[in-house]
């Protein structure tokens, strides 16, 4: 199946609200998107007024594969040690919506033709809302790169946006995939040895604050994106099964005697407005929930790394400083015990000032999109909640029923949401600290 979406900002909803601080002298944004088998090519547009590109206006087609290699760049780079890297898009993963498709296209008997319509229907709006979310992560992304005042000047970020040919950058292959795991797990492993068996001790509050409440903000953050998962899940298994009960309802209208024949028409009319209407809820709880929560798992992890990269500054300097006495008892080698030991001075005090600042800025990034993306939410909750059947129908009853079990849930929603506050509040915070 191949999908072709012109992203304009019309149609293109962000499914991540990031609040960016960038001026206008570097804008990037991914004009449009062609869907293959295998692979999706963005169209990667580009407007600059910076004296390095030699043209004010110009666009390119990227793969996948090189915003990956553009994300290993910068993390492989000792200079953006101090700085938080914008976590890299996710893989474009349409394989379970083309699977459904194909097994709905091989036929079931058991099925009517308009049931046939409808779940085709459903299935080919999740495939271009899964199309529409990759789309807008990835350029996400490069927009995060580019409002950065020190990311956005990296030599590779010039050739990913100027270069107009392919950069030949191939994926993964399984030993390196490996690779990446095991680092991650010596990773950990270092971390744990750094924090316990050295007894080293952290000697700024602040950073000592912040790792607290990321270890603590991660884990919930992880497991709030899963509860809304399943709930996102919820609505859209039940809109479902409303598609064999309103066909099954509109066949009976076309059968029985006129007495009966208004009633079941009316009733398959309201199970499928119920239907959208669960599907919308599905679609907007996804799009401005769970993809919120999933970002920020892999940002907040992001601010974790270069809490580790500090740490291990700081681990290096402990030792530097440990080397030197040493040195100095022997009376051996002592100049080269102090240049080692001036070096990791300053890059443990270079990545301590940058990750301040960087720190900051994520928690005020992070408040800010948490607000706008929950009041967006609240409003669609009403908005769904407000729709009832046209008036005088013998389907508004039943509709304003709805309606009301809608305002139930949208009420209960915000108790969650206070509940979750309340308890992300719990540990350690003392009123400093905003969760979300």
């Amino acid at each position: 199946m191949e999908e072709h979406q012109e992203a304009g900002k019309e149609g293109k909803p962000s499914s991540t609200a990031v609040d960016l601080h960038g001026d206008s002298s570097l804008q990037v944004e991914i004009s449009d998107a062609v869907s293959e088998r295998d692979k999706v090519k963005f169209t990667v547009q580009t407007k600059s007024c910076l004296p390095h590109f030699a043209q004010t206006e110009f666009s390119v087609v990227r793969q996948h594969e090189e915003f990956i290699w553009l994300h290993d760049a910068y993390v492989e780079n000792e200079e953006y040690a101090g700085l938080i890297i914008p976590p890299a898009p996710p893989r474009p993963d349409f394989e379970a919506s083309r699977e459904k498709l194909q097994k709905l296209g091989e036929g079931d008997s058991s099925i009517t033709r308009e049931e046939f319509a409808k779940m085709k229907q459903e299935l080919e709006a999740e495939y271009l809302a899964i199309f529409k979310k990759t789309v807008a992560m990835h350029e996400v992304f490069l927009q995060r790169l580019a409002a950065h005042p020190t990311l956005r000047r990296d030599h590779n970020f010039f050739v990913f946006l100027e270069y107009g040919q392919d950069l030949s950058v191939r994926g993964k292959n399984r030993k390196e995939l490996l690779g990446g795991f095991l680092r991650n797990i010596v990773k950990s492993a270092d971390e744990a040895l750094i924090t316990g068996m050295s007894g080293l001790k952290e000697v700024d509050d602040f950073f000592e604050h912040e790792r607290t409440f990321l270890l603590e903000y991660h884990t919930r953050i992880r497991d709030a994106c899963l509860r809304a998962d399943r709930v996102m899940h919820s609505h859209k298994c039940l809109a479902d099964d409303y598609i064999p009960i309103s066909a099954a309802l509109s066949s009976l209208g076309t059968q029985e005697v006129n007495q009966l024949k208004t009633s079941f028409l009316k009733l398959a009319e309201l199970f499928e407005r119920l239907r959208k209407l669960e599907g919308r809820m599905a679609s907007d709880e996804d799009l401005k929930l769970s993809d919120m929560l999933r970002y920020y798992m892999r940002d907040s992890q992001a601010a974790k790394d270069l809490l580790y990269r500090r740490l291990r500054a700081l681990a290096d300097y402990e030792n530097a400083n440990k080397a030197l006495d040493k040195a100095r008892t022997r009376n051996r080698e002592v100049r080269t015990a102090e240049s080692h030991q001036q070096l990791c001075c300053q890059r443990f005090e270079r990545l301590s000032d940058s990750a301040k600042q960087e720190l900051m800025d994520f928690k005020s990034r992070r408040v800010s999109s948490f607000r706008k993306n929950l009041i967006e939410l609240a409003e669609l909750e009403l908005k769904h909640a407000k729709l009832q059947g046209p008036p005088g129908t013998p389907c508004q009853g039943a509709m304003e029923t709805r309606s009301w079990g809608n305002k139930g849930g949208t009420l209960a929603a915000s108790l969650a949401i206070f509940q979750c506050q309340q308890a992300l509040h719990g540990k350690g915070g003392g009123g400093q600290d905003t969760w979300v």
